[in-house]
């Protein structure tokens, strides 16, 4: 039996050879490019990027066996239906990891030396004004990281080693031991976190518990002197709220490579603010890191189809299915089928 595999959206061509070397692979971009409706009875395997990938069209897909995630969010993928379907949904978690965190220091760095400004200071004969550029070391300073994962530990690990750092770390699912194992001192807290650091840092998913996790009383507790940066996901920061602390001037700078609307709208509060950063959600867009991304995906792809068990520890460590870790609680509702 062939396996029909569904692409979304272009990846790595190397990731499109390796499915079309055992599977019928159909595009859904470019020239020649599909619906997944007109395939959707028959489709095994569905590779998407950040497109939605709504609870109907899931239950619909009859012969759907793996969906694969190029990347490791998983807020655009119906997880309840694909938990009721017992359908694996597979991450890339370590494929960008480290794109992710560098990109985490472009943008304290851009903000806190002011690069935006300094830029158009040059291309409009403000050179002379340089002096109004004055910015931070982030050397020596204390960088905050909220969500101790994979990414989050990176982000530690660089500042730390790269920037001689001081490290606070903050994440509820983490023991105080678990945080200092990877190089960070835990707060008790998040506002202690929020008050005492130059450089604040996000990195958790979004979740009906995380949206607004930094609101206006969470911002307000920022020094004047911090900046804030976000890579995590649009919607875990209040965006109005973080919108009106820059215009008001209570933080320093800020950089954002995710929005809640994506892409953002024209008329978006944070395109008048020439001390914020902004970046097209492309913290994990480095060559490297989506040639991994793509290669783990196929590779998921065609492991679950070959019979491997996803939920298995024989399963490769380069993907991960998350339908056992976010979803649990929906998988021993009554008269729900059991994935393992």
């Amino acid at each position: 039996m062939t396996h029909l595999v569904y692409v979304q959206r272009p990846i790595h061509e190397e990731a499109i050879e390796l499915l079309r070397s055992s599977t019928k692979v159909v595009l859904g971009f470019g020239p020649g490019g599909r619906d997944i409706e007109a395939i959707l009875p028959d489709v095994h395997a569905i590779l998407v990027r950040t497109d939605p990938l709504p609870a109907e069209l899931i239950r619909r897909a009859r012969s759907l066996r793996v969906i694969a995630r190029h990347g490791v969010g998983v807020d655009n993928i119906a997880l309840d239906e694909a938990n009721r379907r017992c359908i694996p949904v597979l991450i890339t978690p370590e494929a960008n990891l480290r794109s992710v965190a560098e990109h985490v220091f472009a943008l304290a760095l851009a903000a806190s030396r002011n690069l935006m400004r300094a830029d158009s200071f040059v291309r409009t004969g403000r050179f002379a004004e340089r002096d109004r550029l004055a910015g931070r070391e982030l050397f020596g300073g204390r960088i905050g990281v909220i969500g101790i994962g994979r990414i989050g530990a990176e982000v530690v690990r660089i500042a730390r080693g790269g920037f001689a750092m001081q490290a606070l770390g903050y994440d509820p699912h983490l023991t105080p031991e678990e945080i200092r194992q990877q190089g960070a001192e835990p707060t008790e807290n998040l506002d202690k976190l929020l008050s005492t650091s130059d450089i604040v840092t996000v990195h958790v998913p979004l979740t009906p518990k995380t949206r607004g996790l930094l609101g206006a009383r969470e911002l307000s507790l920022m020094r004047p002197e911090s900046v804030l940066v976000q890579t995590s996901r649009g919607g875990v920061i209040d965006e109005a709220t973080l919108a009106a602390a820059m215009r008001e001037g209570r933080l320093a700078g800020a950089g954002v490579d995710v929005f809640e609307q994506e892409p953002p709208p024209e008329d978006h509060p944070f395109f008048g603010m020439n001390s914020m950063v902004l970046t097209p959600h492309i913290g994990a867009h480095t060559r490297q890191a989506m040639r991994r991304m793509a290669m783990a995906a196929a590779r998921g792809i065609l492991d679950v189809l070959s019979g491997v068990d996803p939920f298995g520890p024989d399963r490769p460590g380069i993907w991960q299915p998350v339908n056992n870790q976010l979803s649990s609680s929906i998988r021993q509702r009554k008269g729900v089928k059991q994935c393992r």
